[in-house]
């Protein structure tokens, strides 16, 4: 993957950047795979805003994306690698033996013609699907199931991935680029490789009219508003949190820098060998 600079013709092309997309194969979807995808402008079903920032941009269909890989023991054979607006990622449409084609998260080194297979005797390759147990440690893994069978849920974005570091007592310790190790059963199966478009977090956006192409809407700081409509608004001139000395919050007064918000019962929480950033 590479990234693409522009001469400095205006100020906009000063600073932004693209993606080149060079692993990409083709610009039509799969219609079969398609889904319609209501935008909602993070209104919830009464007609408030409950996510902010959210509305407008282009039209979007969802791409249904195989996640349980599910399809066992029936070789598939990667025809396109797809651009996907609904994720950072790539997706590749693959088509099985028996004439069925699905989506998939497409890894770093896919390419249209590769074999891929979902399998508890797969071989160690990108893009085939076996249980935690069969993967040899220092293995790079994605689409990691949390409980066998439910499908893939941890490291599914843009250059994300875990590696295998040590198997006992039925469970598999991954270590999670925030250096997180995580017990996860033997069972549970993730796909082989990193996930592709490892440059998406290099790209520059470079202008407020291709963020609100993106479904964007502005964002404005809390103390540029009144006293009325932000906690660390008003004061006479710039002031921190309306002339105080304030810790920072949310509008809704929560504290926004160093608040823990992970629930303390969290039921997984017993499956964490090591937290980030210990």
């Amino acid at each position: 993957m590479a990234i693409k600079a522009f001469r400095p013709f205006t100020p906009v092309s000063r600073f932004k950047t693209v993606n080149t997309n060079d692993q990409v194969t083709t610009d039509r979807p799969y219609w079969p795979l398609l889904a319609p995808k209501k935008r909602k402008g993070g209104r919830n079903s009464y007609g408030r805003i409950t996510v902010r920032h959210q509305g407008g941009g282009a039209k979007q269909h969802y791409r249904i994306v195989d996640f349980k890989r599910n399809k066992v023991d029936v070789p598939a054979v990667v025809e396109t690698i797809e651009y996907d607006p609904n994720r950072t990622c790539f997706i590749a449409l693959i088509r099985y033996r028996d004439g069925e084609r699905r989506y998939i998260l497409a890894t770093t080194n896919m390419k249209v013609g590769t074999e891929v297979v979902s399998t508890a005797e797969a071989a160690i390759a990108d893009g085939n699907c076996i249980p935690l147990g069969k993967v040899p440690a220092g293995m790079m893994v994605h689409n990691i199931e949390l409980k066998p069978g439910k499908g893939g849920q941890i490291a599914r974005t843009a250059g994300a991935y875990a590696e295998v570091v040590a198997k006992e007592n039925n469970m598999v310790q991954l270590k999670f680029p925030s250096t997180e190790i995580r017990n996860i059963h033997e069972q549970c199966r993730a796909t082989i490789g990193q996930v592709s478009n490892i440059e998406h977090m290099n790209v520059v956006i470079g202008s407020a009219g291709r963020r609100r192409h993106m479904g964007v809407r502005p964002t404005v700081r809390g103390m540029a508003m009144n006293p009325v409509d932000h906690p660390m608004g008003g004061g006479e001139g710039r002031s921190k949190s309306g002339g105080g000395r304030q810790h920072p919050v949310s509008p809704w007064g929560q504290k926004s820098k160093g608040l823990k918000t992970r629930t303390k019962k969290k039921a997984s929480s017993k499956y964490i060998v090591r937290r980030r950033g210990k």
